[in-house]
């Protein structure tokens, strides 16, 4: 943890392409730097030994804005922004360990790995609206099967309703049965049924023909690039000491074992697991309304790339009996799906505290039976 008791300076810093914009507060709010910072070395050197030598010890608090190159009013703001929490939240912040050479290589692949899920989402909705425009019926089958390979091999070959319908029957089974050996004949049925049912040929079915093939090839690229990326994760994740424990916990796979140890590390950056929770956006936030209380909202704060691991990882534990048990529990308690979630999602972190502060791996734990 952080100690700001000595921090003579809170240097905030939105970095940006070409350069930053630094400001610097001192612990009662003072101005003391706001401009543009070069990205060069020996600038970031200079102005940090030109406030060490005239304030004393700098705390510098770095951001990373999703997209580089807003407006210098809008960076100047942020920059302002960042400082300020360091000054006003200090059990926000988190220390930066660049000396662990396999969580720097983790944070590059994964980072890398979330941008291809984001253009994996992008695509497929794309795919799917174009298949509704021109054959409701046809997305209802294929949607919600969109990333599957026979589906993508399938549009990519025929990638329109009179295409499909041509090839017949015979031949999707025996082009789909090789990605898709036990849905094969079923899945081919139920095209044909969902074909049978529009008898109109939408305007614009002759373009989405021509799309519809390119959309399902980068589709397909994209997903390939994640199954290899998946790899060189968990080599790399299976390489770290801290690797068999995150993953004895049920719901923790490869990719979210990754984020979880990029983002949480040993744990030791936060003094309890209510930090850890707050750090992942987990913790709910109260409602009031001068002394009554309203009710509970989840946070908008947090890591969201940490959050959504979590949530994740909670989803794929429903299949552990006593994650279930808990989960069942909230729904009994009026919670809905996500909110159920995200309440095992939270407890999961006090689990998880536990276990790195510990250096224990995970117990499961028995489930009370019904009288």
């Amino acid at each position: 943890m952080i100690d700001i008791r000595d921090v003579a300076v809170f240097l905030g810093l939105d970095v940006g392409k070409g350069e930053h914009h630094a400001t610097g507060l001192t612990p009662d709010g003072k101005s003391v730097v706001d401009k543009p910072l070069p990205n060069s070395e020996p600038k970031m050197r200079a102005m940090l030994d030109k406030l060490t030598a005239k304030y004393g010890k700098v705390l510098v608090v770095v951001d990373q804005p999703a997209s580089i190159g807003a407006l210098p009013l809008a960076v100047a703001r942020d920059a302002a922004i960042i400082a300020d929490a360091a000054r006003t939240m200090p059990h926000t912040l988190r220390s930066i360990e660049l000396d662990d050479e396999t969580i720097a290589e983790l944070h590059m692949i994964v980072g890398f790995d979330d941008d291809l899920a984001g253009e994996v989402t992008r695509v497929a909705n794309r795919l799917r609206s174009l298949l509704t425009e021109i054959h409701p019926h046809l997305e209802r089958i294929l949607g919600p099967r969109v990333q599957h390979p026979a589906v993508l091999t399938l549009l990519e070959q025929f990638g329109s309703p009179k295409a499909i319908r041509k090839a017949g029957r015979r031949r999707l089974v025996t082009l789909l049965r090789p990605k898709a050996p036990r849905m094969a004949e079923r899945l081919v049925e139920d095209i044909f049924t969902a074909l049978d049912e529009q008898t109109v040929v939408v305007p614009g079915t002759d373009a989405a023909a021509v799309i519809v093939p390119k959309l399902a090839k980068n589709l397909a690229a994209l997903l390939d690039q994640r199954k290899e990326l998946a790899y060189s994760i968990k080599e790399l994740l299976k390489s770290h000491p801290l690797s068999e424990l995150l993953t004895s916990m049920p719901g923790i796979g490869v990719r979210t074992g990754a984020r979880i140890l990029i983002d949480v590390g040993d744990g030791t950056a936060f003094p309890t697991a209510a930090h850890l929770a707050a750090y992942a956006g987990l913790a709910p936030v109260t409602r009031r309304s001068g002394s009554s209380i309203r009710g509970e909202s989840p946070s908008r704060r947090g890591n969201k790339h940490l959050k959504r691991a979590f949530f994740l990882s909670a989803f794929a534990a429903l299949s552990d009996p006593a994650s279930r048990a808990y989960y069942e529990r909230k729904k009994a308690e009026g919670k809905r799906h996500k909110q159920a979630l995200m309440r095992l999602a939270h407890r999961r972190t006090d689990v998880l505290f536990a276990m790195l502060r510990d250096g224990t791996f995970f117990e499961p734990q028995a489930v009370p039976q019904a009288a």
